[in-house]
């Protein structure tokens, strides 16, 4: 393989002697060729990942993150041009790489063996119509393996190292046989079983499950501490990075603005950037307040304890039709709540317990199986589309993905006035134009926005136009399915924020389904705990998250990272010793 140019192989690099970097990445600039001209990424960016060392890269949507990890392996697409330098010291202990400089074959002997990369999408990665035994063995016959009994056995091993269970059995699974955190494993797994020194993951938690985010971060300590390999991960919790991260480089477009220990970021952060990102953190127990432009507090005209029901469920079931002679599936096992209006009811749970599905329910584009459930004063077990077709304009919804909601063919101004349309309010969305500039401006989206179309906008700015398509008809009652897991934490603050200021001023009834405790937290009146399909606890916010009396809860609670090192390491330690 190609080895480093003769410069630097000496000396110190932030403190660290040079013989235990592992990576290093030395005025990096990486640029993408585009219709509109070149757009620069990467803005001479440099760290170093020390040997047995996590190093944390955080910072919002666009900041280079995911292109400077990529660029680590060369897994950049042909329109990237990249200058610089990054240097990768094999773990056989023979002179740094000069990755920049490798060919096409190098690059395929060093991915891999040298550095491996953990994907933000296991189902993206995994290939549907191979089993994961055949996946996982795919990596060591690239690279020269080829016993059929030492592959498999190989395969299994790892699997059992990172914690899949029967993996003499489950080696002949298929992704879809696998849960989403279980994916997630197995795509570390992929990424270990050349035993490389470095390994880079790219958002490997987003969306998960607090408890499956907690088993996915003690895995990559487990990576660290009995593989010996270094890990660079990229993400934007900033709980996350207290929880796991030794070392923190802090990137905002393009540029490493600060760079550090992890209590050093933490604690004395130098740059405003890095204050407003921890700032904007949920943190539990401290709730939300909204202010008007006077800076007076925004208060509920009316107290919602008074207030009429709008949702009522008694012994709720909803269950899937088995197919091939299976038995059904019941998602929702014989529950019992209410929502009033003006109130907003937290849904929480992990995946799988029931959460959408109750959600789905309630909108009507799930069927009841049976029990009791009253929307806006309709039964929907056995209710007829024509009888409930006038409540449906009294629903809003908020999904989880705007961009998989909104119709990528037409403008922002059309998805928002598509509801106005089909429910007869206006004739063509031109008519509607006025009333959905409004609407954008009242979820604090620039009119301007109107004529654009749903990848031209960020994140944050498609969830705030769906807000705006879910209240375009007043409605009554709002249901948001997880509407800010995969948000940034700063875009994450500002769309909980304005979400309170509009369900204050407009008073609707609020199901909120989320599986991050500290985010209902600032939300919500009341909490509801969803386990398997059933109830597991029921009341005041307060009482929830301060004083809860289920272990599931408990479990819930004590897997959610909190941003402080120290403290995260407190619970972190408890948690393992009740376990």
């Amino acid at each position: 393989m190609t080895t480093m140019a003769t410069r630097g192989q000496t000396g110190r690099q932030n403190g660290v002697a040079q013989e235990n970097i592992m990576a290093r990445v030395d005025d990096l600039n990486v640029s993408f060729i585009t219709d509109a001209g070149s757009i620069k990424a990467v803005d001479h960016v440099s760290f170093t990942i020390p040997d047995h060392t996590i190093v944390g890269v955080v910072g919002e949507s666009g900041s280079g993150k995911s292109v400077t990890a990529r660029s680590i392996i060369k897994l950049l697409p042909q329109t990237a041009t990249t200058s610089g330098a990054i240097y990768l010291r094999p773990r056989n202990g023979t002179e740094e790489l000069d990755v920049l400089s490798l060919s096409a074959d190098e690059l395929r002997q060093m991915r891999g063996r040298e550095a491996a990369m953990v994907f933000q999408e296991p189902g993206a990665v995994l290939n549907p119509v191979y089993t994961i035994g055949w996946q996982i063995e795919e990596g060591l016959r690239a690279h020269g393996e080829h016993d059929k009994k030492r592959l498999r056995q190989k395969a299994i091993d790892i699997l059992r190292k990172v914690g899949i269970p029967e993996p003499e059995t489950r080696v002949d699974y298929y992704p879809h046989q696998f849960s989403g955190g279980q994916k997630q494993r197995i795509v570390i797994a992929m990424a270990l079983v050349l035993n490389p020194g470095l390994i880079l993951a790219d958002e490997p938690t987003t969306a998960l499950d607090v408890t499956v985010q907690a088993e996915i971060l003690d895995l990559l300590r487990l990576a660290r501490d009995e593989f010996g390999a270094s890990v660079l991960i990229i993400t934007h919790n900033m709980g996350v990075i207290a929880d796991i991260a030794d070392q923190v480089v802090v990137m905002y477009r393009g540029h490493v603005i600060e760079q550090g220990d992890v209590e050093q970021i933490f604690y004395h952060p130098a740059q405003e950037y890095t204050r407003r990102l921890l700032a904007s953190v949920p943190r539990l127990g401290h709730g939300l307040e909204v202010r008007d432009h006077d800076g007076r507090p925004i208060e509920r005209a009316v107290d919602w304890h008074t207030q009429p029901i709008v949702v009522e469920a008694k012994n709720l079931r909803v269950a899937y039709p088995g197919h091939l002679m299976q038995p059904d599936f019941v998602a929702v096992d014989g529950i019992d709540f209410t929502i009033r209006s003006s109130e907003v009811l937290g849904l929480v749970g992990e995946s799988g317990s029931g959460k959408s599905t109750t959600g789905r329910a309630i909108a009507g584009l799930q069927r009841v199986s049976s029990g009791s459930l009253k929307v806006l004063g309709v039964e929907m077990n056995g209710v007829r589309e024509r009888d409930f077709k006038s409540r449906r304009e009294q629903i809003g919804f908020v999904f989880q993905d705007p961009g998989s909601s909104f119709d990528p063919l037409m403008t922002i101004e059309e998805n928002v006035a598509e509801p106005l349309l089909v429910s007869g309010k206006y004739p063509t969305a031109m008519d509607a134009r006025e009333y959905v500039g409004d609407l954008l401006e009242m979820v604090q989206l620039p009119r301007v926005y109107m004529n654009r179309f749903p990848h031209e906008l960020s994140g944050g700015q498609r969830q705030r136009a769906s807000l705006a398509r879910a209240l375009a008809l007043k409605p009554k009652l709002l249901i948001a399915d997880e509407p800010t897991s995969a948000l940034d934490v700063s875009v994450q603050a500002k769309v909980l924020r304005l979400f309170k200021q509009l369900q204050v001023e407009i008073g609707f009834a609020c199901l909120f389904i989320t599986h991050d405790l500290a985010v209902v937290d600032m939300l919500a009146d009341r909490i509801m705990v969803m386990h398997n399909g059933r109830i597991a606890e029921h009341g005041d916010a307060r009482q929830i998250i301060h004083d809860p009396q289920d272990p599931y809860t408990k479990r819930l609670l004590d897997s959610l990272p909190v941003p402080d090192p120290r403290e995260q390491k407190a619970r972190r330690l408890a948690r393992l010793e009740r376990s």
